[in-house]
């Protein structure tokens, strides 16, 4: 991770020092605030802070009471112009609260509005360490290490620059799964995202984010926990799902999927992070990046189905063209 990211990730640690917090909120859109989900997963599991993903907007309209000077407000938006998140930066301050935003454009209106606004890096150039998901991940690991005291998180801070060779190896091993996968999936009208626990965040962002808005591919995010409670009853042999199965504590829940799925549907796609080529990762590092390499290989596939269809992952009807 490069000086400069660490640089604001620190300053916005030396906010804490005069502070009693008690609360962590997050907050974006659409695809940002995917990003912030496994935030709210570690904190829920490491601490006894009260912690809450919200989408921006129901922010905005409908804040929390218990955000105050004793909370902390993440939130991030790639371009830092989305008025929803600026906005929910902006009643955040006013409420006393601390608040760290991230933000590829630096002097953007997120960036003005956050107390400790954060780079992160973008393009195919970048070192895997400093884009957007690694230096969220860097912070959060910050911030458990500072609550905590806990020397593990320092370990898994320093596991993340291991994540630009993790990328190359991960990639080609999935390059051929990717391909084939988006030429046996490019006519479907519908394909459905299962997930659970730290890696629900990725299969929301896969829905509503990669299948729908760049696609335009209709989804939703499944849990794997409320598969058996009616989604599983749609499953049939035209219905195609992708599910990452996790190698952490929720990885039960996505097993269960797996072992009924197959008995109706062969178009199941499964995305085990067991197999992951993860030897050189420390044990208490190992589910936070393999949460961050299965993103990869989701933009893998998805790249990969829109070559086949034709439809450039950059299209909109009405993204950025339509008053909304």
């Amino acid at each position: 991770m490069r000086e400069e990211h660490l640089q604001e990730i620190n300053q916005a640690l030396t906010a804490l020092k005069d502070r009693k917090i008690n609360s962590i909120y997050f907050t974006a859109c659409g695809g940002s605030q995917a990003v912030l989900m496994p935030g709210q997963y570690i904190f829920d599991h490491e601490t006894e802070l009260v912690s809450q993903v919200y989408n921006a907007n129901e922010f905005v309209h409908d804040l929390p009471k218990s955000v105050n000077e004793h909370s902390i407000v993440i939130s991030i938006s790639h371009s830092g112009t989305t008025p929803e998140t600026v906005n929910a930066t902006k009643k955040a301050r006013e409420a006393g609260a601390v608040t760290i935003a991230f933000s590829h454009e630096k002097e953007s209106p997120l960036w003005q509005a956050a107390e400790f606004p954060i780079h992160y890096d973008w393009g195919t150039d970048a070192d895997a360490s400093d884009l957007n998901k690694p230096v969220f991940y860097g912070l959060i690991f910050k911030l458990l290490k500072y609550f905590t005291n806990d020397s593990k998180w320092d370990k898994c801070f320093e596991e993340l620059n291991k994540l630009q060779d993790l990328t190359i190896i991960t990639k080609n091993q999935y390059q051929d799964l990717a391909t084939q996968w988006a030429k046996d999936n490019k006519r479907d009208q519908i394909i459905y995202t299962i997930g659970s626990g730290i890696n629900y965040g990725e299969m929301y962002s896969t829905a509503n984010c990669w299948f729908m808005e760049m696609q335009w591919i209709n989804s939703a995010v499944i849990h794997s926990g409320e598969y058996f409670h009616g989604p599983f009853e749609i499953t049939d042999d035209q219905v195609p799902f992708i599910m990452i199965k996790s190698i952490g504590n929720t990885r039960e829940l996505d097993q269960r999927v797996e072992n009924f799925a197959p008995k109706y549907t062969d178009k199941l796609t499964v995305l085990d992070q067991a197999d992951f080529k993860l030897d050189n990762v420390v044990d208490v590092a190992k589910p936070y990046i393999a949460a961050i390499l299965s993103g990869v290989v989701i933009r893998q596939m998805v790249e990969a189905i829109a070559y086949e269809r034709g439809h450039s992952l950059e299209v909109r009807r009405y993204m950025w063209h339509e008053e909304y």
